[in-house]
């Protein structure tokens, strides 16, 4: 039997205070990612926060933005702050969810191709089974050697390399309909 809960990566106020932020892309991502969060709350699903931390700058807890981006309202089950691209190093996760039995992990938050790509990988190498509702991420352009990739090409690319390979790919509606 699967049991599941849903790992919500770095959605922080750190964001906010780099320089890349754009709100392009936020109405849709929060519309998305709260209708994720209440549906596995009202199934009893756990929800679980995960706080990226660095030493200095807006990520480092002395610059009190490790925390909820003001549109969250829900109570996490469980918050974990990692120092890595991966929600598990170092952090607790892993015993936590393998206490609690379970063995299916749906993923959402910040960054798509960075934070959440990586976690879905490690979960996937871990022997969890992982939906990746990238309708329920947000990232931004990033450019190198002249070319930039827009969010949508990025959002592509990502589901392409995980798909059938690390992670289902699940929109928000599909995701809670498996889960029902």
């Amino acid at each position: 039997m699967s049991r599941s809960a849903l790992i919500n990566i770095d959605t922080q106020q750190s964001f906010f205070h780099r320089d890349y932020w754009q709100e392009e892309d936020l109405p849709a991502f929060q519309q998305a990612i709260t209708q994720l969060i209440s549906g596995c709350q009202d199934l009893k699903i756990p929800v679980v926060d995960i706080f990226h931390v660095d030493d200095e700058g807006p990520f480092s807890l002395a610059s009190g933005y490790v925390k909820a981006m003001p549109f969250l309202q829900h109570q996490a089950d469980v918050a974990f702050q990692k120092h890595v691209h991966n929600a598990f190093t170092d952090t607790g996760l892993d015993l936590w969810l393998r206490s609690r039995d379970v063995n299916h992990l749906i993923i959402c938050g910040i960054r798509t191709e960075q934070c959440c790509e990586t976690t879905t990988r490690v979960a996937s190498d871990l022997g969890y089974r992982v939906s990746f509702v990238s309708e329920a991420m947000l990232t931004f352009p990033m450019s190198w050697k002249g070319v930039t990739l827009d969010t949508q090409t990025l959002r592509h690319r990502t589901e392409t390399v995980l798909a059938g390979r690390f992670a289902e790919i699940q929109t928000v509606a599909e995701c809670l309909e498996s889960l029902s």
